[in-house]
């Protein structure tokens, strides 16, 4: 058999899990993953894995967190004045709001806490911090 090679399309199903086993995403009930090769669109370990695969075949890889998402950063964690936000910008607990840094980038960030005069933006990552662990099987070459 054949293993995929840089610019190759390829189809997987993961099922990637957090130290504690709590799965955090999976693809076992939907379509198959399909990505290129080089085009880093996945995490570099996750493509390196699919590089080691022949069709069929699953390995099951950890990646810690400096090799994932990154470290988790408090810093990039913000409380805002309600006061300070747009009139129309009420977002709900959870929800994913893009915003404009300082310097002008957009950023994206997660609502975490809401009281009667803040809301506290998480602009971490969902998983950043922590290490992940998938395990991979390669579908096919596309």
């Amino acid at each position: 058999m054949t293993k995929p090679k840089l610019g190759d399309n390829v189809k997987v199903h993961y099922t990637g899990t957090l130290d504690d086993g709590t799965t955090f995403d999976s693809s076992i009930d939907r379509e198959p993953l399909e990505f290129t090769i080089g085009e880093g669109k996945v995490l570099p370990d996750f493509e390196r894995v699919v590089l080691e695969l022949n069709p069929g075949e699953r390995k099951t890889t950890w990646i810690p967190a400096d090799r994932a998402y990154g470290h988790y950063y408090d810093e990039i964690v913000l409380v805002v004045s309600k006061s300070e936000l747009p009139e129309d910008l009420r977002p709900d607990l959870g929800e994913m709001v893009e915003m404009t840094h300082q310097d002008g980038r957009r950023v994206i960030a997660r609502v975490i806490d809401i009281s009667e005069s803040s809301i506290t933006f998480d602009g971490n990552h969902l998983l950043a911090g922590k290490d992940l662990t998938f395990e991979i099987q390669l579908v096919g070459i596309i």
